[in-house]
């Protein structure tokens, strides 16, 4: 099974991109995230790669990250979901920010990706939120969301938590205020619920 390809970029469309490994072209099959951060065509790229194999075709999905990728075979590994839509996911969504709503719950979060609906989204929560591995958690944990992401996490976990939303607005703008933007989730929810309660 191919599991890391290094080569030149030889053609580069979103989710598709061609390698050249000494001559041979490799069709594989990216998220966005791995995409945007290809260089132009004829730069010197490496990927891991997943191999999928079916009766009727051989296909290779690339990843920049070790995360990406397990993130990647996490997802198709339960029922209904195959790797196009594995992609769709990943193309989506950060894959940290990913990781967090998955361990969170937060359904909401996962229905706003495209092509996701909801009946998918509690599947994925349902398989996923105590199975992966805590060294994918961790890396997703330590990544410092951007202030609006961070925003929107914590919007959504209010209004699942039943508050309304201009009351949750409120107490996540001043929460955001006092904690100031490296607090990161945890810190950040405890400190908007404090909001909540005065």
């Amino acid at each position: 099974m191919i599991a890391h390809l290094r080569g030149r970029l030889f053609d580069k469309q979103p989710n598709r991109i061609v390698i050249d490994v000494n001559g041979v072209g490799y069709d594989v099959s990216v998220p966005l995230s791995t995409f945007y951060g290809l260089g132009d065509e004829g730069h010197e790229i490496a990927l891991r790669i997943h191999t999928h194999v079916r009766e009727d075709a051989l296909s290779l999905y690339g990843f920049a990250t070790a995360l990406e990728l397990t993130v990647f075979e996490r997802l198709i590994g339960i029922s209904g979901i195959g790797p196009k839509l594995a992609l769709a996911v990943l193309s989506g969504i950060e894959t940290p920010e990913l990781v967090r709503a998955i361990e969170r719950g937060d359904v909401a979060r996962l229905t706003a990706i495209p092509g996701v609906g909801k009946k998918t989204s509690e599947r994925i929560v349902l398989e996923l939120k105590d199975r992966l591995p805590k060294t994918v958690a961790v890396a997703a944990a330590n990544v410092v969301p951007d202030v609006p992401v961070l925003r929107d996490d914590l919007l959504s976990a209010l209004i699942n938590l039943g508050y309304h939303r201009p009351l949750a607005e409120k107490a996540v703008d001043a929460a955001l205020k006092a904690a100031g933007r490296d607090a990161g989730f945890e810190r950040t929810l405890k400190q908007a619920l404090r909001e909540l309660a005065k």
